[in-house]
């Protein structure tokens, strides 16, 4: 935070450790994110969120694509058609449309780039706990 602070982001709200026992932090929001600074490129986890201004549907899909990283997104909208677009857009193993992310025994869990490969639950899941045996008979 420290870093991201000093090269230019904005702190919305939070930014800071709780003044409790243990490893608390503040939930935080932020702004002024740049691909240049070290925050855009690291994988935030725990409670921090960045918000960023674009001009159009193509810019948003570029800026979200543009990491190393590809476990999840969330998309907001009325617009499922557009929605919809957008997400088979995303170079991501899941995309969540008009609700809060999270997995379920039945479907896939898994991302792709840096976050993962191959797919846990579901289906696909369990194909990667068999053997499977090709027997090929020719003419």
């Amino acid at each position: 935070m420290q870093d991201a602070v000093a090269q230019g982001t904005t702190v919305l709200l939070g930014g800071q450790r709780l003044d409790r026992s243990g490893a608390w932090y503040a939930p935080t929001l932020l702004s002024r994110v740049t691909p240049e600074m070290r925050i855009f490129r690291e994988e935030l986890f725990g409670p921090v969120a960045v918000v960023y201004r674009v001009g159009n549907e193509q810019e948003a899909i570029r800026l979200a694509n543009d990491t190393v990283y590809g476990l999840g997104a969330v998309i907001q909208s009325t617009d499922l058609a557009r929605a919809r677009r957008v997400a088979e857009s995303l170079e991501t193993g899941m995309v969540t449309i008009n609700e809060v992310p999270g997995s379920a025994a039945e479907l896939p869990f898994g991302g792709i780039k840096r976050s993962g490969f191959g797919r846990e639950l579901g289906r696909d899941g369990m194909d990667e706990f068999v053997n499977r045996k090709v027997v090929k008979i020719g003419a």
